[in-house]
């Protein structure tokens, strides 16, 4: 039984496990081609172009602090790095919760930022805007959230169906948890 990586034929190759061998534990390779793409990334940029691209997200975040922060509640209402920690606690008062935005932000072909982390935050929504944001795609982000934070004033009972626009609206998520199907069945 071959124990390493061995010619198959013309240039392809094959792994070989040992004859003692329990199994897979991990993944044998690892995150190597992460590791690789990442690289190549920061290469590309070199040392000036990571600086700028590094600025460009801080920038960005930023940017969203301040065209935000009078709509949704700002836990630490301070310059941030490449993320923007905000808070539904305002919107939490009317009965709309951080889930419930995040789900609205579907309708508008938005993909939802991370809920409720950090842990310390109630309600919290992160924002990580990417170094590539063009200032047109986070001033539709701005408008979107802004929309959502009027129709909470408006009608908050509509945030709890959202979102509207998908073949599959809301999901009953515990017990999506609990009882997960992971079978496809052809209808």
């Amino acid at each position: 039984m071959d124990t390493g990586i061995t010619p198959a034929g013309g240039e392809a190759y094959r792994l070989g496990t040992p004859p003692q061998s329990i199994g897979k534990v991990g993944a044998f390779h690892g995150n190597f081609g992460v590791l690789v793409r990442a690289y190549a990334y920061i290469r590309s940029l070199g040392a000036e172009g990571l600086r700028q691209v590094s600025e460009d997200a801080v920038l960005n975040a930023n940017y969203l602090l301040s065209q935000l922060k009078d709509v949704f509640h700002l836990p630490y209402d301070r310059r941030c790095m490449h993320e923007v920690v905000l808070s539904a606690k305002w919107q939490k008062a009317k009965g709309v919760r951080a889930l419930d935005i995040a789900k609205r932000l579907i309708d508008f072909g938005i993909h939802p930022p991370t809920m409720y982390f950090p842990l310390i935050v109630e309600e919290a929504l992160m924002v990580e805007p990417t170094e590539t944001e063009s200032k047109e795609t986070l001033d539709y982000f701005v408008a979107v959230m802004r929309q959502i934070a009027q129709e909470v004033e408006e009608k908050p009972e509509a945030m709890h169906s959202a979102p509207h626009n998908t073949p599959v609206s809301r999901l009953d998520e515990a017990r999506a948890a609990r009882q997960p199907d992971l079978r496809w069945k052809k209808k």
